[in-house]
């Protein structure tokens, strides 16, 4: 028999909806078994945590092969780079989500917080786009280093999403 998990830690480097809420939604799965998670993020995964730009994630319409139309059809990559296409997957899936009781990324993020788990901005990233603490949300913990997350991860399966 397998040993049990027992910490995760879950690096989210995309930025669009579809990029952030796999990880927001498999840290809240392992708090919710018991199991210690790390949220850390980096690149533009930084969106989800940056105060300002939190709330207004947005689907990626243009290069995602895995883009469908109601129905199920493929959606032609051209399609989503018509204006008001993002706008409009992003609402339909923002409905979608929230016929299934998925929260926002601030309430998840606070969910996720208040249940224990750890929320970390990469500093490389952050020195890169020049931003500081006060940029993000109040639930991120900490700017750490690539070296300090693995100090944290140790012992942790770490989850690229």
């Amino acid at each position: 028999m397998a040993e049990p998990i027992e910490k995760v830690s879950i690096v989210v480097s995309h930025g669009s909806l579809e990029g952030v809420y796999p990880g927001l939604i498999m840290a809240n799965g392992a708090r919710m078994e018991g199991i210690e998670a790390t949220l850390f993020f980096t690149f533009f995964g930084l969106d989800a945590i940056i105060d300002k730009r939190m709330d207004n994630l947005s689907v990626a319409t243009v290069g995602n092969s895995a883009m469908r139309m109601p129905g199920g059809m493929k959606m032609p990559t051209w399609l989503g780079a018509i204006p008001g296409m993002e706008a409009f997957a992003t609402y339909m899936m923002k409905k979608e989500m929230e016929k299934i009781d998925i929260p926002p990324v601030r309430e998840f993020l606070e969910m996720i917080h208040d249940a224990g788990g750890d929320i970390y901005a990469c500093k490389a990233t952050v020195d890169m786009f020049h931003l500081s603490e006060k940029d993000f949300c109040e639930q991120m913990d900490e700017i750490i280093t690539v070296g300090e997350f693995y100090e944290k991860s140790a012992g942790a399966e770490i989850i690229f999403t």
